[in-house]
C-alpha cells in the first residue's frame, strides 16, 4: 500500500485502488478535522460487525464483493435489508445499529467515511480480532468532535 494517513493536510491518492488492494481488515487513510477515510477488508463470512455509532454518520462503499446490508433502530430490529455489490455505497445514520456481511466468494473491499472523525489517525489492524481488542483506537485530540457517546456493539 502506498497510502499514508497524513493528518487534516491536503491529500490525493487512487482511492479504489487502495482499497481493493488493502489487505487489512481496517486501514486509516485519511484523517481530517470533521471526518476520517477508513478502508476495510472483510473475509468470505466475515461481517464488519454489528455496532451503532450514536454520533458518527457513516458512508460505506463496495468497490469488490458482495454483501449484505442490515440496519435499523434496535440490535435486534434490522429492519433495513440490502444485498450490496461492486458500486453500491451503504449510508449509515448516526444512532442506527448497523452490520455489513460478506455473502460472496471473495473478500469484500470497502471504504468507509466517518463524519466525525471515529478511530486513531494512522491506525492499522490487520484483522477484526485485532480491532476488537484494541483499546488503543480513539479519535485525535485535535479531530472535532462532539461530547463522547460510547459506540455500542452486539
Amino acid at each position: 500500500m502506498s497510502i499514508e494517513d497524513i493528518g487534516p493536510r491536503p491529500q490525493a491518492f487512487d482511492l479504489e485502488t487502495e482499497t481493493i488492494e488493502n489487505p487489512s481488515y481496517r486501514t486509516v487513510a485519511w484523517s481530517g478535522s470533521y471526518l476520517q477515510v477508513t478502508l476495510m477488508s472483510i473475509p468470505v463470512n466475515g461481517d464488519i460487525g454489528l455496532e451503532k455509532h450514536a454520533q458518527t454518520d457513516q458512508f460505506i462503499r463496495l468497490d469488490r464483493g458482495r454483501g449484505r446490508a442490515q440496519m435499523g433502530p434496535g440490535k435486534d430490529e434490522l429492519t433495513f435489508d440490502q444485498e450490496v455489490t461492486d458500486g453500491w455505497c451503504v449510508i449509515v445514520p448516526a444512532g442506527s445499529w448497523h452490520n455489513v456481511t460478506n455473502i460472496g466468494d471473495e473478500p469484500m473491499q470497502v471504504y468507509t467515511v466517518y463524519a466525525p472523525q471515529h478511530h486513531q489517525p494512522g491506525k492499522v489492524q490487520e484483522t477484526k480480532a485485532i480491532a476488537d481488542s484494541d483499546t488503543d483506537d480513539e479519535p485525535a485530540d485535535w479531530s472535532v468532535q462532539p461530547d463522547r457517546v460510547a459506540d455500542q456493539h452486539a
